[in-house]
């Protein structure tokens, strides 16, 4: 709830501030589809895929979904599957290629190995279905690049599935910056920390996601761009120039990093830093800070998603913005529900296909520069 605005109704609130962050609908709470109107989504994955009990009950919430088809190769999800999806779930395949060879799909939201989700991209593009995939879906934005390209010729959707676009702090975030309240912008600074304590694990040592040539990189790819994402999209800035270094700080036996100390040049001449890191022994922290000609504005996760900012335009002092969401607020839900109806030609999707090309060539960029010692740029 706006403090400054007493007996605010939340869920309209969050409906007008999405509304004005994605364009014409709402994304949260945007009006109920024609009656009769569903469509056929395709749950890709497999044994490595990330977060996808929480996609099979995102699709479950979605009313727009109508039928889900799941490639469940080796068996791990369907159980789980026909017990959130219900009626909803039609069939399962041992493989993405039967399924799309005898399905259509409007929209196939695919999880997998980060080596291996390319290929399965590609198959669901030319199959003429729209995409979300899981992060970060390629192994060097080359691979990624193709497929965007694709998408864009055949006039589909390829998200890469960055929920944290969706939260209430970020997207008024977005409006106070593109309202002009802290001006025209001149620095970004960001860090995302989780816990040094998940590296230790066995079982983690033997995933995909702590072996470079599978993951393609390690917590930049998996978590850093997360906000490497969130600073382009609430600034409406590029990264056009990347420096930094990436190491192993921790010493834990894994073949990725822990540890990025990143510096950005945006297109619109502005500067900006993330360190992005697994350091902690439990728990995170995250933040986000936005320098401008007028003021200032930070996201603060550490203070239960927080807005604080300053404008001197009101020649008042720091005041600060709280959500206390609704209970049921879900991101995962949010942001697959508005990649349904993207798909659907009733909204805009939640990031483009270009942004998502566009954070993931910054990532692999960042690695080019920490290899060669030089800053690298994005085309």
């Amino acid at each position: 709830m706006r403090d400054d605005i007493p007996e605010f109704d939340r869920r309209h609130f969050l409906g007008r501030v999405l509304m004005s962050a994605f364009g014409a609908a709402s994304i949260a709470f945007a009006a109920p589809p024609t009656p009769g109107e569903r469509i056929t989504v395709a749950l890709i994955t497999h044994s490595g895929g990330a977060h996808v009990e929480i996609y099979l009950q995102s699709l479950a919430k979605a009313e727009e979904v109508g039928i889900v088809l799941l490639s469940d190769p080796d068996g791990t999800y369907e159980v789980k599957a026909r017990a959130t999806l219900g009626e909803k779930l039609a069939k399962v395949y041992a493989s993405y290629h039967d399924l799309l060879a005898n399905e259509r799909p409007r929209l196939a939201l695919i999880s997998m190995e980060a080596k291996l989700a390319p290929a399965a991209i590609d198959a669901a593009l030319d199959a003429g279905g729209h995409v979300m995939a899981e992060k970060p879906a390629c192994t060097n934005a080359e691979d990624f690049a193709k497929l965007a390209a694709k998408a864009n010729a055949k006039g589909l959707h390829l998200m890469l599935a960055l929920c944290n676009r969706v939260n209430p702090e970020v997207v008024e975030a977005k409006r106070l910056v593109s309202s002009g309240e802290i001006g025209k912008v001149y620095g970004i600074e960001m860090h995302i920390v989780q816990d040094q304590t998940r590296l230790t694990s066995e079982a983690y040592h033997k995933s995909w996601m702590a072996d470079k040539a599978r993951a393609g990189g390690g917590h930049l790819t998996w978590l850093g761009l997360h906000w490497l994402d969130l600073g382009m999209f609430i600034t409406g800035a590029k990264v056009e120039q990347v420096a930094g270094f990436t190491g192993n700080v921790g010493g834990q036996p894994i073949n990725i990093e822990d540890s990025v100390a990143m510096s950005m040049r945006f297109d619109n001449g502005t500067f900006g830093t993330l360190t992005s890191g697994y350091y902690l022994d439990k728990g995170n922290q995250m933040h986000l800070k936005v320098w401008g000609s007028d003021g200032w504005l930070q996201i603060d996760n550490d203070k239960d998603h927080t807005v604080e900012w300053y404008s001197a335009k009101s020649g008042a002092g720091p005041q600060e913005r709280s959500f206390n969401n609704p209970a049921d607020f879900d991101p995962y839900a949010v942001f697959v529900r508005s990649a349904v109806r993207a798909s659907m030609g009733l909204e805009s999707p939640p990031i483009t296909t270009d942004e998502s090309l566009r954070v993931l060539q910054a990532v692999y960029a960042l690695y080019r520069a920490a290899e060669s010692g030089q800053a690298q740029r994005i085309e």
